[in-house]
């Protein structure tokens, strides 16, 4: 394992944005659709553990449900995170799902552990300006979401606004399957995935979100599809 992570660490030097600019820049979403009884998954996991310290990238781990069956069932894997995987392949006209699968900002995909090519995307999508922007605050116990386009009169169409609910890390033993015997750590566990409002972009987007006691949470703008991600924002 230690030599994965040296190849990810490596892969993602060039990819550290000074602390003192990273609100100025996007935040670049990474999903992981893994599963804890998958062989292959492990690394992968790594790499979302190493990202998840970075200010400018939002990296979360979807738990899969479709390889329970060979002898472990992942402990926090939901079918709608199986849906959602399967919509990204519909979209990009995929006819197989895999894990490890990142989907690096709603189009582009990686399939297993390609350390390289994920810094590539990162820092291509880094670059560019954000569509969307997110103000969040919390007013009573509550948070206070406001989404505005950045240009006013730009036309993206139909743009899903999300609330993601994920824990930051979570260790788990397994003990059947193909990882049996492995004690794993996982980061950025995405528990939750609720849509908040549908959003055609002519006039700001506000909304009341509820908050979750020991969880972190974040807004993703999102075109229909599911398409690129237009903006996120981590709520703190």
């Amino acid at each position: 394992m230690r030599s994965f992570l040296l190849a990810a660490t490596t892969a993602l030097a060039g990819f550290v944005s000074s602390p003192a600019l990273a609100d100025e820049k996007p935040l670049v979403v990474l999903e992981l659709f893994t599963s804890q009884g998958c062989s292959n998954c492990p690394p992968a996991d790594a790499l979302v553990a190493e990202l998840s310290a970075r200010d400018d990238v939002l990296p979360l781990a979807l738990h899969v449900d479709y390889w329970d069956y060979i002898g472990w069932a992942d402990s926090f894997a939901q079918p709608e995170y199986t849906a959602r995987q399967k919509g990204y392949a519909r979209a990009a006209g995929h006819g197989s799902i895999y894990t490890p699968q990142m989907v690096i900002g709603g189009v582009d995909h990686v399939v297993g552990f390609k350390p390289m090519k994920v810094a590539g995307l990162l820092q291509a999508h880094g670059e560019k300006p954000a569509d969307v922007e997110i103000e969040a605050e919390i007013v009573d116990g509550q948070f206070r979401i406001i989404c505005k386009m950045v240009e006013t009169g730009a036309q993206i169409g139909r743009m899903n606004v999300d609330l993601v609910t994920y824990i930051p890390q979570a260790t788990v033993k397994i003990r059947t399957g193909e990882n049996a015997g492995e004690t794993i750590t996982y980061a950025n566990i995405v528990t939750g995935w609720e849509r908040l409002g549908v959003w055609s972009g002519e006039e700001a987007f506000a909304v009341m979100a509820p908050t979750s006691t020991g969880a972190r949470h974040a807004v993703i703008v999102q075109e229909e599809g599911p398409g690129p991600v237009l903006a996120a924002f981590r709520l703190r």
